[in-house]
């Protein structure tokens, strides 16, 4: 089962390649973040034209996320437990039945939290730790789980083409390092670090110069629970996106092939 991700900035404004990769790249499954639309203006009828049932929370103007599945998708939850007052749309999960078991995907659009210091990166800070409460609850059912999109994290130098320039922003701060971690310390895996532990792999380029320079940061995130790193086959950036489009997103597709 090939699982992907992609935050495109926009699916409206980028309805034409997203819908040109996916039916190049075949996911099974395909999780999207900021949407940056309502439920109801989703393009959901040109994705399920291509086979896919659609489960989205969007939100008007700002985030919203999304999981595409090529299987029926079961047990659809948005939000985080604690997340009721919260208005933003930044999760999203759903179980998936393949010919070889299921597994739990989630699509993430973690927070930004610039500008750093102030209240926006203290909400990215509480926002994570409810994601690693809610993904050490999903442990205990011992079954595969997916978490992956836009952590909005750099985890390490050799995420980042050069380091210096991030040591100010949201994305590089300790805290937000250690949110990560935290994590991935309840016994989840970089799905792509495992099997990619060189420098020199980006998913994020700023529309500023950045993509002809290569001046990237790797922020979006493939995290497997142990029962679905037992299944991990491979894990890949599709970084020509970026070069094929005339409008592009900012950010590139992830994904995982998981034997399900």
């Amino acid at each position: 089962m090939k699982i992907a991700s992609w935050n495109v900035n926009s699916i409206r404004a980028r309805l034409e390649p997203a819908l040109a990769w996916v039916k190049s790249a075949n996911p099974d499954v395909v999780c999207l973040q900021e949407l940056k639309c309502q439920e109801e203006q989703f393009p959901r009828e040109a994705f399920e034209a291509l086979g896919y049932n659609c489960a989205v929370h969007g939100q008007k103007t700002y985030n919203g996320v999304a999981v595409l599945s090529k299987h029926p998708l079961e047990d659809v939850t948005p939000r985080l437990k604690g997340d009721d007052a919260d208005e933003q749309s930044r999760y999203l999960e759903a179980l998936i039945s393949g010919p070889k078991g299921v597994v739990r995907v989630a699509s993430i659009y973690a927070p930004n939290g610039n500008p750093f210091p102030g209240p926006k990166f203290d909400y990215k800070l509480a926002w994570l730790e409810r994601l690693r409460a809610h993904a050490a609850d999903l442990l205990r059912n011992e079954e595969p789980v997916v978490l992956m999109g836009d952590y909005n994290i750099i985890p390490q130098d050799k995420d980042a083409h050069n380091p210096k320039g991030w040591l100010k922003d949201a994305l590089f701060q300790p805290e937000s390092k250690d949110a990560l971690r935290r994590i991935e310390n309840l016994g989840y895996t970089d799905a792509f670090r495992a099997l990619h532990p060189e420098s020199g792999h980006y998913t994020f380029w700023d529309y500023f110069g950045s993509w002809e320079r290569d001046n990237g940061i790797r922020i979006d995130h493939i995290l497997l629970s142990p029962q679905a790193m037992d299944r991990l086959n491979a894990c890949k950036i599709d970084r020509h996106v970026r070069g094929d489009s005339e409008k592009p997103s900012d950010h590139v597709p992830v994904w995982c092939d998981l034997d399900i």
